[in-house]
């Protein structure tokens, strides 16, 4: 099975999770024999072209032309890729293609046209939603972007979502039917969460007597991090020697540091910034707990991050996060939004070591046993397969001498 897929990040470029899922999937799914051509942003320093896990990695810079604004630049983007893909495609031969495969909307305009030119099915992978992200259509942009989320889905031969929650959300916003939507949960690998910064101490984050309270992700106001700074003082009232830090950057950073400063506990709160891969796996180490208090949550990622580092996790009970974890037993789950839940939850782990330990144990098997790349990419090659099948079975289909014809007539009418 050959596939074409489409996503505008993936390592070392990387501004939200994608980047990391399409890298572990793709890899995954050529392990299973999948030959993935994957079409994604570049920048100077980075090669054009590489072989990354069996995948055959091609990267496109956007036009250098003036965007007016961000969607503006996501055309030029598409159009770009379009230029690389096409070239790639046919030499490889139009017939020998199975699948597009497009990572949200930021693609769309490239997968559609691929769809249409080389009369393929397209699998369309829709990791969250902007309706979601802002509590619905607030201005012009967000609307167009929703459109074309929408369009993407319409043109989609199936939907992958990566929760329950999610595809309840794609349901209520695109009004999408039941059997055009699959939920294939994200997953992780352990490994990639043992290797630390060896340059770095404990010491250069915390005093030998404090418990660390990490958070880490992009600074959003989904993300929730406004509400942990409204629970630190009712942790340190009970727990005056506890360190909280936050990790990340993003466009909400410098209003959660004058929140930090109006509330007295900035010397209790420690902005990092960005952390690379082996930073952070030492910080979950150090940590006593790690707390992600989103308000909106596709999925949660980071939460079984954490757990494949054996770090307790205390998770507001909110969208995918709510699938991921069972309250008391492999993590906790605090009210979304209500900082007194959120302090109780961080308490309770932190003062309770035997809890703790139970956390840091069911959460590390479930990682391994319920959301590891190798049933996820199975499971996607299963999409892959029904979704072919169901295209060649059409009776507009037909391949004479490995070339691929469409009729308008049905089968067996002249």
């Amino acid at each position: 099975m050959r596939v074409a897929m489409l996503s505008w990040e993936y390592p070392p470029k990387s501004v939200g999770g994608l980047a990391q899922h399409v890298y572990d999937l793709t890899g995954a799914l050529s392990g299973h024999g999948v030959e993935v051509h994957l079409f994604t942003m570049g920048e100077p320093g980075i090669p054009d072209y590489e072989r990354v896990k069996g995948v055959h990695v091609y990267r496109v810079t956007p036009y250098s032309v003036s965007s007016s604004d961000f969607t503006t630049w996501v055309s030029q983007f598409n159009v770009a890729i379009l230029e690389r893909a096409v070239p790639v495609m046919n030499e490889n031969g139009q017939e020998n293609w199975n699948i597009v495969h497009a990572h949200d909307w930021l693609v769309a305009y490239a997968a559609r046209a691929l769809k249409h030119a080389f009369r393929l099915p397209l699998v369309a992978t829709i990791h969250a939603t902007e309706y979601g992200r802002n509590y619905g259509l607030h201005n012009e942009t967000q609307r167009h972007i929703s459109d074309v989320e929408w369009w993407l889905g319409y043109e989609a031969w199936r939907i992958i979502c990566c929760s329950h929650y999610m595809e309840g959300e794609i349901k209520f916003i695109f009004q999408i039917p039941d059997d055009k939507l699959t939920v294939i949960p994200n997953g992780v690998a352990p490994q990639n969460y043992l290797q630390k910064n060896n340059t770095l101490t404990r010491d250069n984050y915390a005093a030998s007597g404090e418990k660390i309270v990490f958070y880490v992700g992009r600074l959003v106001r989904e993300k929730g991090v406004q509400v942990l700074l409204d629970a630190v003082p009712m942790v340190l009232a009970k727990m005056p020697t506890t360190k909280f830090i936050i990790a990340g950057k993003g466009p909400h950073l410098k209003e959660l540091q004058n929140q930090a400063a109006r509330m007295g506990i900035d010397k209790q709160v420690y902005f990092t910034g960005y952390i690379d891969d082996y930073t952070r796996n030492s910080l979950y180490g150090w940590s006593e707990v790690a707390v992600f208090p989103s308000l909106y949550e596709p999925f949660g990622i980071v939460a079984l991050e954490a757990m494949a580092a054996q770090t307790p996790v205390v998770v507001s009970d909110a969208g995918g996060l709510s699938e991921i974890v069972v309250h008391n037993y492999d993590g906790m789950k605090a009210y979304p939004g209500n900082p007194r839940s959120l302090a109780d939850n961080i308490l309770a782990v932190l003062g309770n070591p035997r809890l703790a330990m139970q956390l840091r144990q069911n959460g590390c098997r479930k990682v391994k046993q319920q959301f590891n790349w190798r049933d996820i990419a199975a499971g996607t090659m299963e999409v892959y397969k029904e979704v072919w099948e169901e295209h060649r079975s059409c009776n507009w289909y037909v391949r004479q001498g490995g070339i691929f014809e469409r009729f308008s007539r049905v089968w067996g009418r002249n």
